[in-house]
């Protein structure tokens, strides 16, 4: 799941409690707003490995979700300085240019029949059909069944893309600009001929301040686009990188014909004109939409589009909120719901139609890293100021009492459930990074990985964690007074005050704070007002939620943890880390060539984050736990990277597995073909 993704969850459970709720919704809201973290290149934990075509440089392919990290130093450039029919971050594409379908569709899915959904977010209603700007709402689905982009996404491999709209790409070798060449079949749904001149006006459209603020930041690091000739455009940077490259790839394309000329935030009313597999057949504002599958799609019988678009009819209907369309889905309104509340899934998400097997439940686990969710302390409060006042608080958190439907996993890793977390002791590449540093960083950076205290839920062990916490603060040169009151020597009390638009959660820490003689405070505020004081550090202790990924995004990180970012109001180094290792570690992993050069200085990075106590780490959750009415087929091997049921912005962004490659199954009685393979051998 994304860190956007999880802001769907922010307001689905508001009867949930504890750890299962109001905590949880409050990390998922953060990530809805423009001050997080943008939309990650690299974003998107691990289903079973698909068995798959030979392929060159594979060590040095193995997805973050994998078992075993890459060690071969294969060069990076392989897919760059010449037109190309993919493009990888890292080594070569899995899949060679003829190929015939990706391994986790079913190429002969049959085509019909109607799939029922709900808007899978917070939006209740719809007022416009323009996603990219910010007054109004746009309906669900449009990103999803309409819009395409110059390269699709691989949902098998980490940050690969293959041309789409573009039939070819050419990556310059330094990651400054990248060319495409258009397919010249590629059409829209009005029968225009997708051309350069549309890229470079949509472009134009996402770039200016008439578009949401949201899609302006996703192409900021975008220079120039020109078009070249008809079927030709070029993309350059502002700075090198692979992640803008993946961005330019990813960046949605539409007619430069929409609108009619009319500013592009009034283009509101008319249907857009784009060139995917779907177009809006019927709409009944705020309420009701319908997808028609285009009988004349251009990129049906393309190598991507092989085994996706399985329905005739897709429809949308929007809810109130989200326990009317849990009942609504129980009653058989819908097809398919993903649940984000922990209790929700468990208690919820059963009953006779799941015991007869007319409903399936299940959690999808995908290959996602899973960015850092946690109790960020604010390092520019002077009581934050000691390492051993923030190891406290982590050693008073009880975790496992609050886990208590199981269903989380303890987050302890800026990298979790990916290759790129520290495991062990330092390797040689990582000391080798670390070591200029050692007499500035706590010794335990260069020993074990950090591991998370623990209770297992024994109050005995609790106990002895929390002696363990006193111990730090009285060696902090914190005293209980005769009240029971923390003071350090200036005689002032130990107060923390935890901001948050959403009330609960923190019931079980508070109480074991009050026994160190600590007053745990939660000031609830409306969500503006929340916004500016975030944008503004103007907070002791918040809780965000770090994106998701595939491989790790030295832009993302420098913006989370790097020390320009401490002083720039808005940023999303919400802790104030200032350090000159940590700065390091960020430039090592923007310059790393090969995946161990990356896993190396992510590694080292980890370490430094996790043995600092900037946090207190919470959790995290590789999985889409999903129901759905037992009248799907789906395709033998799970995709890696997908979401159950939407996109956010499109851009470097897995797409809906469910919704793209499963189909009817009454339709057919077509099963997955042995006789047509997902590719040819490599050489």
């Amino acid at each position: 799941m994304s860190a956007e993704r999880r802001a769907v969850a922010a307001d689905v459970d508001g009867g949930e409690q504890g750890l299962d709720g109001a905590r949880r919704r409050l990390a998922a809201l953060l990530l809805g707003a423009p001050w997080a973290p943008s939309l990650a290149w690299a974003a998107r934990g691990a289903p079973p490995a698909a068995g798959g075509p030979a392929k060159a440089g594979a060590a040095d392919e193995v997805p973050p979700g994998g078992a075993t990290a890459a060690n071969a130093a294969t060069p990076v450039h392989a897919t760059t300085g010449r037109w190309a029919h993919a493009f990888a971050a890292y080594g070569e594409p899995k899949y060679p240019a003829d190929f015939h379908h990706f391994e986790y569709v079913n190429p002969e899915a049959p085509k019909g029949g109607t799939i029922r959904l709900r808007f899978p977010d917070r939006r209740s209603s719809f007022d416009k059909y323009n996603p990219w700007t910010t007054r109004g709402n746009a309906p669900a689905g449009i990103l999803i069944w309409m819009v395409e982009t110059l390269c699709h996404l691989a949902q098998d491999e980490p940050a690969t893309m293959y041309g789409l709209l573009a039939e070819s790409l050419n990556v310059a070798p330094d990651f400054r600009a990248v060319t495409f060449r258009l397919n010249p079949r590629a059409r829209f749904w009005n029968g225009d001929a997708v051309t350069a001149a549309d890229v470079v006006h949509s472009h134009a459209m996402l770039a200016g301040k008439r578009a949401s603020p949201a899609y302006q930041n996703q192409v900021i690091g975008i220079a120039r686009v020109t078009a070249l000739d008809e079927r030709t455009v070029r993309f350059e940077f502002k700075e090198p990188g692979r992640d803008q490259v993946l961005i330019a790839g990813t960046m949605p394309v539409f007619s430069r014909q929409w609108g009619g000329g009319k500013p592009f935030d009034e283009v509101t009313t008319e249907f857009p004109i784009t060139s995917g597999a779907y177009v809006i057949d019927k709409a009944e504002m705020p309420r009701r939409i319908e997808y028609r599958l285009n009988p004349q799609y251009w990129a049906r019988d393309l190598p991507v589009r092989r085994g996706h678009f399985n329905f005739e009819r897709v429809v949308y209907r929007a809810y109130q909120d989200h326990a009317v369309a849990r009942e609504a889905f129980k009653a058989g309104e819908f097809d398919l719901m993903k649940e984000y509340g922990g209790r929700s899934w468990v208690r919820l998400h059963a009953g006779p139609k799941w015991d007869d097997g007319r409903i399936v439940k299940r959690s999808l686990e995908t290959s996602f890293g899973q960015g850092l969710q946690a109790y960020h302390l604010n390092l520019r409060r002077p009581l934050f100021g000691d390492i051993r006042v923030r190891e406290a608080l982590d050693w008073s958190f009880d975790y496992d009492t609050g886990n208590r439907t199981g269903i989380y996993r303890r987050a302890e890793s800026v990298f979790s459930n990916s290759e790129f977390a520290a495991v062990g002791s330092p390797a040689a590449g990582e000391l080798k990074l670390l070591e200029p540093f050692r007499t500035e960083l706590p010794a335990r950076v260069f020993g074990p990985a950090y591991r998370a205290p623990t209770t297992g839920r024994d109050p005995r062990r609790l106990r002895a964690n929390l002696l363990r916490a006193r111990a730090l603060l009285e060696a902090a040169g914190w005293k209980l007074d005769d009240a029971g009151t923390l003071r350090n020597a200036r005689g002032e009390a130990f107060v923390v005050e935890y901001l948050t638009p959403r009330e609960g959660g923190l019931e079980d820490w508070q109480h074991n704070l009050k026994k160190l003689g600590i007053e745990l405070k939660e000031r609830v505020v409306d969500f503006a007002l929340y916004r500016r004081r975030l944008e503004r550090f103007d907070f002791d202790m918040v809780t965000i939620v770090e994106g998701d990924f595939t491989l790790p995004s030295a832009a993302e990180l420098k913006g989370s943890y790097g020390s320009q970012a401490a002083d720039e109001e808005g940023s999303s180094n919400y802790r104030g880390i200032k350090s000159r290792a940590v700065d390091a570690m960020l430039e090592a992993i923007a310059a790393a060539n090969t995946l161990t050069e990356l896993r190396d200085a992510a590694r080292a990075l980890d370490r430094l984050v996790m043995w600092g106590h900037f946090q207190v780490p919470d959790l995290y959750t590789n999985a889409e736990n999903v129901s759905w009415w037992n009248r799907f087929g789906i395709p033998p091997v799970q995709a890696k990277y997908f979401s159950a049921d939407f996109l956010i912005s499109g851009f470097v962004e897995f797409g809906p597995w469910p919704l793209w490659c499963w189909w009817d199954a009454k339709r057919a009685a077509a099963k997955v073909p042995a006789s047509a393979p997902a590719s040819a051998p490599r050489a």
